[in-house]
């Protein structure tokens, strides 16, 4: 351990001296985010400048920082990217509807400084994209599908759906990102059939209760569209996402499905889709650990059932 301990670097040290009196708030309270300032970030190797917490805001200031700028040379030139600014064919539109693209961002009206985007909870200690495709916002959708598993005759727990994600193996809902144009609840719904049952394209039939049917297929397509007409938004806002920058973040709106019988979704078989490793039911539990900000939200929806 001690070996492990003399190879950190200064800042190494810095920041895990911020982050030890780091205490996670609730979803309704995203006042400061944590995540983001993990000291490495993902798929890099580029270390964030240390930020402690009373330096997050960009109203506080802190002649010290000095971030490194960071753009994943993955996304050069990938159709759903933006370019860099500077470029002069560039002209994005900030705080508005940008052709297909929404630059809105549900926290409200951010601020920009030299033409950049400034994350509207503050200071990440990285400039620039990471590996987030826009500048700004970059609006996902994040369906939480949910069911009671029955303990006895008088207790339940509520489960949800969750992937296993192939980039950090962190269990996560299966979530996407808003292609351009497309409604946000149409998002939600294309993602989870993607990531957590791709048995429905990828087979001539599908599985209930370890059954193969085929020719009821379109019939079981049609109860599944009808199930997901009926969804519940739980939460729109900012997601304290490991991949956000000063310049890019991550935001998303979150739809509660339930199926209360279990007859429904709650029946047919998982099957984890390309973005993903695994896909299972999970309890909510107070132990619960999941990517970014889900777990947050996973609580507003037990929240949702067990207050009533």
């Amino acid at each position: 351990m001690l070996r492990v301990i003399f190879n950190f670097s200064v800042r190494t040290l810095f920041y895990l001296h911020f982050v030890s009196y780091m205490i996670r708030p609730t979803i309704s309270a995203m006042s400061i985010h944590y995540k983001c300032r993990s000291l490495v970030y993902p798929r890099s190797n580029v270390e964030r400048f240390p930020v402690p917490d009373s330096k997050v805001p960009w109203s506080v200031e802190f002649k010290d920082y000095k971030p490194y700028t960071y753009t994943s040379p993955t996304i050069d030139g990938k159709p759903w990217a933006d370019s860099e600014i500077g470029n002069p064919v560039f002209k994005p539109k900030w705080n508005d509807v940008d052709g297909n693209v929404n630059r809105k961002s549900y926290t409200g009206l951010y601020q920009t400084k030299d033409n950049y985007p400034l994350n509207p909870v503050g200071r990440t200690g990285i400039t620039g994209r990471g590996v987030l495709g826009r500048w700004g916002p970059n609006h996902a959708a994040d369906p939480v599908v949910t069911r009671w598993k029955r303990l006895n005759n008088k207790e339940s727990i509520l489960q949800f759906i969750a992937i296993k994600r192939r980039d950090t193996g962190e269990w996560a809902l299966p979530g996407g990102m808003v292609d351009p144009g497309e409604k946000v609840a149409a998002t939600a719904i294309r993602e989870f059939q993607e990531e957590a049952m791709n048995s429905f394209e990828a087979t001539e039939g599908f599985y209930f209760k370890n059954y193969c049917f085929s020719d009821e297929k379109d019939q079981w397509k049609e109860k599944f569209e009808q199930f997901f007409s009926g969804g519940t938004e739980i939460y729109s806002g900012y997601v304290d996402d490991p991949r956000n920058t000063d310049n890019a973040w991550m935001e998303t709106v979150a739809y509660n499905f339930h199926d209360e019988t279990g007859s429904q979704v709650g029946a047919l078989k998982l099957q984890a889709g390309d973005d993903a490793v695994g896909v299972r039911w999970v309890d909510v539990t107070n132990d619960l650990n999941l990517y970014a900000s889900h777990k947050d939200i996973v609580n507003a929806v037990l929240k949702k059932h067990t207050e009533k």
